[in-house]
């Protein structure tokens, strides 16, 4: 069971591999101190901060975001450290909000490496502060606990580290910022070069791959939902960070542009600010894989790539195969966009200083030669981008090449509704290790989309937003269109659940208040997979949350217990998913109170969410519901760039995994899910 902190609380951590959750209303910087047995922090070399994010057993986010995860190791710590403090500050760049008193309270969480939360705290009572210390580990008697500290600094982060005793405190404050600002946790070095046998094994991916265990990043939002990369240090003292999970990147990304000015040629690698260079591996690699060995391809002709193959990464199925090679794609169109970005702004870069320097030198004013300079710097600025994008379109050929052939041999759970592995669809034996919810893309890659793939059993509710999206051109979509693209959504989403669960091991529940969803919903009505038609009006939502709400509770005392197979005979053991449209129309406090509840603990014991809901419309309810929308996955029925990763700091597009019109293979899944199960009952 998770232990909700209070200010001053503390709790014991059983685990050594852990992952502290931030989530807030607004972009913030993490950091984390190292401490001595008195609390002082020795030095700037004790500061885990997003120019310098590693030390040994700890590593923090590169950048400011509204959510973020910072990765733990307890056994990593050295022996001189006894206290870990975590550091929330709003960054001074950027217009954002100037103390934390504006914006939602933000929320922490320990947690182990699968998800499971620990303890959490939710920093209330914030004012004119705008660095706080949200989190205290610290070891007692060979033990590790953590506690709640709240503690606020309306001065910032110069004022807070000096109080934990740094002397160089004004500094370091002001290099994290500088550091923000500047974008250096976006900065990426070239990957090492493609070897000659074009080797494209990947490694394992972990378990649950960020709060929405969604492969293939650890997604967040950039309206307040960031997906902060899911870190894990498991080196020794002193030495690198080894994530638990792998995916290496196959298509190689161009190095940065060069530095000459005269002529092209290599570059250095950018540095980091103690001089080595940036880390560019990504932050879920490990260094060994289970058996075993994946398919290879056949040899190549001398100086052309290797001919891709489905299932071309290690796992112990097909299934974990095609999962890790999805990572792996998804790692490398990020790298080589990311590398093909730097290489572009640096090229802008350099012909913002040429041009500054011709018109700095009068004599260059003199006749044609400054017109002659900047023609030239002109020509090396598109040398340099037509390189970079040279290098980028040779590697999303690579990838789509490879996506062309991964997409066809996907199973049900990870293909598209297009797919024809669906019209050979049987109801399933077991539950597989992730599904499909949408497709991710990035604005320089229009030919290639990565599958979105979350975790099973969810382990976090989603919200298909049914407002105003970011999209220009959902300006021409009406309120009542986007209704009911979301609630078509919902219900694809929704089948595919019920498709990939065996017989009987899925449980669905629809609140729809006013009925306004009953079109979309016809297909679910239809089948009779649903428990129950759907709920209608306040009393109809009474029940349905009672019910579950009452499951919730009776598995919890059972479980603490140690009771769990007593449990009464007619007990449904499904899992429980509770789709809930028009929110918050038919809702009372109470109500609200059970859906935050629900969302809350129900994952843990199999009961999840899924809204169909405009946050607009939930505005009267004002801070009381941010724990509820922070707790969900948001999602959209229509494309929309919202999802971010913090690896590289991609803002990707979402395009939501649809039937398509006309398709008749919707309702061909429902009627065989049907079937199995009257044919068990």
């Amino acid at each position: 069971m998770t232990a909700e902190l209070v200010r001053g609380q503390n709790h014991p951590l059983s685990q050594a591999h852990l992952e502290i959750r931030v989530s807030a209303g607004t972009p913030v910087v993490v950091a984390a101190t190292l401490g001595d047995d008195g609390g002082t922090v020795r030095g700037v070399e004790w500061v885990a901060h997003p120019g310098t994010p590693t030390l040994p057993g700890l590593e923090v986010s590169r950048q400011a975001a509204a959510d973020h995860r910072l990765a733990v190791d307890l056994d990593a710590m050295p022996e001189s450290v006894h206290r870990v403090h975590v550091l929330l500050s709003l960054p001074q760049a950027g217009g954002g909000p100037v103390r934390f008193g504006a914006v939602a309270a933000p929320f922490v969480a320990v947690t182990g490496l699968d998800g499971s939360e620990v303890a959490s705290y939710t920093l209330t009572g914030l004012g004119s502060e705008t660095a706080v210390v949200a989190l205290e580990l610290y070891r007692r008697q060979g033990a590790w606990k953590v506690r709640a500290v709240g503690q606020g600094y309306a001065g910032g982060l110069a004022e807070l580290l000096t109080d934990q005793g740094l002397p160089q405190a004004q500094q370091l404050a002001s290099g994290i910022h500088e550091a923000v600002a500047q974008g250096l946790a976006r900065s990426v070095q070239a990957p090492p070069p493609r070897t000659a046998d074009g080797d494209r094994s990947r490694q394992t991916a972990a378990s649950a791959l960020g709060p929405d265990q969604s492969g293939p990043a650890s997604y967040g939002t950039q309206d307040h939902q960031n997906p902060a990369g899911p870190y894990a240090s498991q080196g020794a003292p002193g030495s690198p960070p080894v994530p638990p999970v792998a995916v290496p990147g196959t298509g190689q990304p161009p190095g940065p542009a060069p530095a000459d000015p005269s002529a092209p040629g290599p570059t250095p690698p950018p540095t980091g600010p103690a001089g080595g260079p940036i880390d560019y591996s990504h932050p879920r690699r490990a260094t060994s894989a289970p058996p075993p060995p994946p398919p290879t391809a056949p040899p190549a002709a001398p100086g052309q790539p290797a001919q891709p193959v489905a299932g071309d990464a290690t796992g112990w199925s097909m299934e974990e195969r095609l999962y890790n090679q999805i990572w792996g794609m998804f790692e490398d169109l990020a790298r080589t966009t990311a590398a093909y970005r730097s290489a572009v702004d640096f090229a802008e870069s350099r012909l913002e200083k040429e041009i500054d320097q011709v018109l700095s030198d009068p004599r260059s004013r003199i006749g044609g030669q400054g017109d002659a300079a900047r023609e030239a710097a002109l020509a090396r600025q598109t040398q340099l981008v037509d390189q970079a994008r040279q290098a980028l379109d040779r590697d999303l050929a690579q990838l789509v090449a490879e996506a062309d052939v991964v997409e066809p041999a996907l199973p049900p759970a990870f293909a598209g509704w297009d797919n024809p592995v669906w019209h050979a669809y049987r109801v399933p034996m077991e539950i597989p290790m992730a599904l499909r919810i949408g497709d991710l893309g990035l604005p320089e890659s229009d030919r290639l989309r990565i599958p979105l793939l979350v975790r099973l059993p969810l382990e976090r509710g989603l919200w298909i937003d049914s407002g105003r999206t970011a999209m220009a051109d959902d300006v021409f979509v009406d309120t009542h269109e986007r209704r009911r693209l979301a609630m078509e959504s919902a219900v694809a989403h929704t089948a595919r659940l019920l498709a990939v669960y065996p017989a009987d091991e899925f449980t669905v529940h629809v609140v729809d208040p006013a009925g306004s969803g009953t079109q979309a919903l016809a297909p679910l009505v239809r089948a009779g997979v649903l428990a129950a038609p759907p709920a209608r009006g306040a009393a109809g939502v009474a029940d349905v949350l009672g019910r579950l709400t009452q499951r919730v509770d009776l598995v919890q005392m059972a479980l603490r217990g140690g009771v769990a197979d007593s449990l009464p005979p007619d007990f449904d053991t499904a899992q429980q998913l509770l789709v809930v449209n028009d929110f918050p129309h038919g809702f009372d406090d109470r109500a609200v109170t059970q859906l935050r509840y629900l969302a809350d603990e129900g994952p843990a014991v199999g009961v999840h969410l899924m809204m169909v809901a405009d946050r607009e419309d939930a505005a009267g309810y004002g801070p009381l519901l941010d724990p509820l929308w922070r707790s969900l996955l948001r999602l959209t029925p229509v494309p929309d760039d919202h999802l971010a990763d913090p690896w590289v700091g991609h803002a990707w597009t979402y395009e939501p995994a649809l039937v398509p019109p006309g398709s008749g293979v919707l309702d061909m899944v429902l009627r065989q899910v049907a079937a199995a199960r009257t044919k068990r009952s």
